[in-house]
């Protein structure tokens, strides 16, 4: 009989924030991050962190990554790599301890059916597998689609559909797929997706589209009052926000690197 093993290694898909630096300086970029963490203080907690180089002028030599990743682990975030920038500030990254990463590269990045696994054998030391929680009951539709001719017989994946109020503290993430909450996001909550945000109730709380990285993503709100939007990782705190569309029914959509608020209807 094989020995069972004490672990396993696969592929898999993580999604995480690029801080896209302008600024090497921690004096100069702390103090702005921390503003911004301050208004919505949940907002990437404990999250990892990739630093993107590709905007920063001048040298490796001008880049304090050791004061940048003892700041940033201050604000209880994780940096974990950089991306993009010169040979230089990259291998000054890498003295700093911080992984590299390509554009677009996410860790251990494969699909799941072709991940590979690496097992290691050892005696066997049977346990009890931990129990696992339910997950929340949502209800969920699929919209009937016609088949594209890449791939005739792929069904559409079915919406996440929240029917009650997102309470503070809350997250709900809805991946690979758009999420629908037919009630209120309250301040507090944060409501995810890889796909569109849809809420026919107030949004108050923080609104996140195109959480994978696709700038097609739209927010939609009947009533529009966030503590922050996303799209593909575009972020606006209510502060950065028209004013005017406080209160209103909007559409949230990106036009490059511009977030644009228009009134539905």
């Amino acid at each position: 009989m094989a020995a069972a093993a004490p672990f396993a290694i696969r592929g898999s898909q993580f999604n995480m924030v690029v801080l896209q630096l302008r600024d090497g300086t921690p004096t100069v970029v702390l103090p702005a991050l921390q503003q911004l963490l301050h208004q919505s203080p949940a907002f990437l907690r404990d999250s990892p962190v990739v630093l993107g180089l590709d905007e920063l002028p001048g040298k490796a030599s001008d880049i304090d990554f050791p004061g940048l990743i003892q700041g940033l682990r201050a604000m209880k975030l994780v940096p974990v790599g950089v991306a993009g920038g010169a040979a230089s500030m990259r291998q000054a990254a890498a003295a700093a301890g911080l992984a590299q990463f390509t554009k677009g590269q996410q860790l251990f990045k494969q699909d799941e059916a072709a991940a590979s696994e690496l097992e290691v054998p050892v005696a066997p030391a049977p346990a009890a597998p931990a129990p696992v929680e339910p997950a929340p009951s949502v209800e969920s539709e699929t919209a009937s689609a016609a088949p594209t001719p890449e791939s005739p017989t792929q069904e559409p994946q079915p919406a996440m559909v929240v029917t009650t109020p997102v309470r503070a503290g809350n997250r709900i993430y809805a991946q690979g797929r758009d999420l629908i909450c037919t009630a209120t996001v309250n301040a507090g909550a944060e409501v995810i997706a890889d796909g569109h945000v849809h809420v026919y109730g107030t949004l108050r709380g923080r609104a996140i589209a195109g959480a994978s990285g696709f700038d097609g993503a739209r927010i939609f709100a009947l009533n529009f009052d966030p503590e922050l939007v996303a799209i593909a990782g575009l972020y606006r705190v209510r502060e950065d926000l028209n004013p005017a569309m406080i209160g209103s029914q909007v559409q949230v959509s990106l036009n490059g690197d511009e977030m644009n608020l228009v009134a539905l209807g």
